[in-house]
C-alpha cells in the first residue's frame, strides 16, 4: 500500500513526535518513531551547528523557543499532514537553548512506501520547519559581534512575535 488507509486517516495517527526541548536530540528515537511495516523509506535530516555562515566563523549558537512552540509547530505538522497523503509517519524535533558547533539543532524523520516520496517529504517537512517553527536562532561569530539569522515569520502570531 502507497498511501494511508483513506483520506479521513488521522494526522495524529501519522505525526508520530513533535518535540522542542533543550534536551539533547537522539536521532535514532526519531528514525523509530517513524518505523512503519508499510515503509520502503525511512529519510532522515540531521541538522547540526556548523562552524561558519556567509564567511564568518561561528562559534555557537542560541536558539530560543516560543512558550507553546511544539504546540504552534505540531498544529503546523496536521496541515501539512494533509498535503502529503503519501507520508505514513513523520517526527520532528528541534533544540533550543545553547548549542555548540557539531550540536544537533534538529531531526526530522519521514517514512513512506518510496524513497521519493520520502525524500520529497522530508526535504518539505524541513522547509516548513526552519520557515514556520517558533524558534529563533542567535549567532556567535569568532570576529565580532552575534545576529539573529533566519528569524521565522509564524502562523498565528503576529510577524515576529515572541523574539527576545
Amino acid at each position: 500500500m502507497n498511501r494511508r488507509p483513506d483520506p479521513g486517516w488521522p494526522a495524529a495517527a501519522v505525526v508520530r513526535r513533535c518535540l522542542v526541548t533543550d534536551s539533547p536530540l537522539v536521532t535514532s528515537h526519531l528514525e523509530a518513531a517513524v518505523a512503519d511495516r508499510r515503509a520502503g523509506a525511512v529519510v532522515c535530516f540531521v541538522g547540526t551547528v556548523r562552524d561558519h555562515d556567509a564567511g564568518r566563523p561561528v562559534t555557537a549558537l542560541r536558539y530560543e523557543a516560543h512558550p507553546d512552540a511544539e504546540r504552534l509547530l505540531a498544529d503546523r505538522l496536521t496541515g501539512f499532514v494533509a498535503t502529503q497523503p503519501q507520508v505514513l509517519a513523520l517526527a520532528v524535533a528541534h533544540r533550543y537553548g545553547d548549542l555548540d558547533v557539531g550540536d544537533v539543532a534538529c531531526v526530522v524523520a519521514v517514512s513512506a512506501a518510496h524513497r521519493a516520496a520520502a525524500f520529497s517529504a522530508c526535504a518539505a517537512l524541513l522547509e516548513l520547519v526552519k520557515t514556520e517553527a517558533p524558534v529563533w536562532k542567535h549567532q556567535s561569530y569568532a570576529d565580532g559581534p552575534g545576529q539573529w539569522v533566519g528569524l521565522p515569520l509564524v502562523a498565528g502570531l503576529p510577524e515576529r512575535a515572541g523574539l527576545p
